[in-house]
């Protein structure tokens, strides 16, 4: 089975498909102690980076979403990684049936409205393509991705511990309403 990962072309961005010339840049990025710094804490090896890169092409094929590369139009540069993939890190039935969602941008990428730009347009194809309810967990002090969570409609859920660390789980169950 092969499935098409889709472009997204935001006013300064595309989300794309990571491709093996990638990884380079993939294992750059999670090396990076600012970027873990909310995910866990450590740089990931390039072994374990390898690992999540592969497991992220075979999850494209396996439920037809995914990890898009964050690509910036102006500089041609993978800054970052948004998307949607299932956990299965055993946090609760209230958590674990429904895909979670996922950003990072490098640090040099942050404060210029680019998360946001990918994080809402990859929602936008969630909510169009695999209608449904989303999760998130969030580091409690990561007051950024608190904020933007809470603009694209997740609410908490609860407090919990996961491997060790204290999140915040929150959920979305489709699109906050249009202002307007």
């Amino acid at each position: 089975m092969t499935r098409a990962i889709p472009n997204i072309n935001t006013a300064r961005l595309t989300l794309r498909a990571m491709r093996h010339e990638d990884f380079d840049r993939f294992a750059e990025i999670w090396a990076m102690p600012e970027v873990v710094r909310y995910l866990g804490g450590q740089p990931r090896s390039r072994r374990r980076a390898w690992e999540a890169f592969l497991r992220n092409a075979g999850h494209w094929q396996m439920t037809g979403f995914g990890q898009w590369a964050i690509v910036e139009q102006r500089s041609r540069k993978i800054i970052g990684q948004t998307g949607f993939f299932f956990g299965a890190q055993a946090v609760g039935e209230d958590f674990d049936p429904f895909p979670e969602a996922r950003w990072l941008l490098v640090p040099d990428a942050r404060r210029r409205g680019l998360a946001q730009e990918a994080v809402r347009a990859a929602h936008d194809w969630f909510d169009r393509v695999v209608p449904g309810p989303l999760v998130i967990q969030v580091a409690p002090d990561n007051e950024t991705c608190l904020r933007l969570a809470s603009e694209i409609g997740y609410s908490e859920m609860r407090r919990a511990r996961v491997k060790g660390e204290s999140v915040v789980l929150l959920r979305r169950n489709g699109p906050p309403p249009r202002a307007g």
